[in-house]
């Protein structure tokens, strides 16, 4: 099957507004005191933009997993156990419901606080501690500070891309928060990272096939949760199929035909990428976290 990168050679996916972003990161960087990273809680890793750590630097740092509704709980807590042996703050949160956002203020707190104290000793007690929001597209940036501002302040959508400009916020006494748009990186070293981030929404569809990405996901969820996939769309066995066959099995099931009860796959796979995306087939998490990962975060 075609790689879905393989597709998108021509197409510009890393617009002239991410890389813009970019710089402005790296501009804003020495004015934040403490940097929160929203991730996908379906794909905590390949969700993370691996230029933000040297970014970031040895700055204060919380990764959200965020939509941890949508995700495994039992995955999600094996996560939160993961960072914690790196010594990353991690929150599971979903920022539409507001789940977990105290849970993160507590910590936001108690990870401000040290910098209140040596800000009081520098003769500044009353400085504003200033918080940056990143991560990269559609993993809920928007639902969060609308959550943390207490207004609909910033546009949210389910689709990547929509904030575009830096905007700044008073969540609490004494701390600001700067939102930034979504930010992609120029390469996927690892084409299964791509295929997770075009899975959950990270990238826009309409620079894919959607009936090869869905069929892509098909073979994914096939491998790793196919009572899921029997349920929802009532197949009878999932094994031995190709991706496309069961996108063409999934559009029978649902009555998607067109003349000559030929299947219609586009609407098919439209119909398949929406469920999964809300939730539909149930709590799934794509990726798990490996021993093979925190021996590779403990090398020098």
């Amino acid at each position: 099957m075609e790689d879905f990168l393989a597709q998108a050679k021509q197409v510009q996916w890393f617009p002239g507004h991410m890389a813009k972003t970019l710089r402005q990161l790296k501009e804003l960087m020495p004015k934040v005191d403490i940097v929160i990273e929203i991730t996908d809680a379906r794909i905590p890793e390949s969700s993370r933009n691996p230029e933000l750590p040297s970014l970031i630097g040895n700055k204060p740092h919380i990764i959200l997993l965020n939509k941890s509704d949508l995700a495994d709980p039992e995955i999600n807590k094996k996560w939160i156990d993961y960072y914690k042996k790196q010594g990353i703050n991690a929150v599971l949160t979903d920022c539409k419901s507001g789940g977990g956002l105290k849970q993160f203020m507590t910590v936001l707190r108690s990870v401000s606080a040290p910098i209140k104290e040596r800000n009081a000793q520098k003769g500044m007690p009353g400085k504003t501690i200033t918080v940056l929001v990143a991560g990269i597209p559609n993993t809920g940036k928007s639902s969060f500070i609308n959550r943390m501002a207490g207004k609909a302040k910033a546009k949210v959508e389910d689709r990547a891309g929509v904030t575009r400009q830096n905007q700044r916020y008073t969540i609490d006494k004494g701390i600001d928060m700067i939102d930034t748009p979504g930010l992609l990186w120029p390469k996927f070293e690892d084409p299964a990272v791509g295929d997770k981030l075009a899975f959950t929404g990270g990238i826009k569809d309409t620079i894919l096939d959607i009936e090869t990405l869905a069929a892509r996901l098909l073979t994914v969820l096939a491998e790793i949760c196919p009572e899921k996939l029997t349920a929802r769309y009532k197949l009878e066995d999932t094994s031995g199929h190709s991706g496309f066959e069961l996108l063409e099995m999934l559009g029978r099931k649902r009555g998607m035909l067109l003349s000559g009860k030929e299947v219609d796959t586009e609407r098919a796979a439209n119909t398949l990428l929406d469920e999964f995306r809300g939730g539909k087939l149930g709590r799934i998490s794509l990726e798990v976290p490996t021993d093979s990962m925190e021996d590779e975060n403990d090398k020098p």
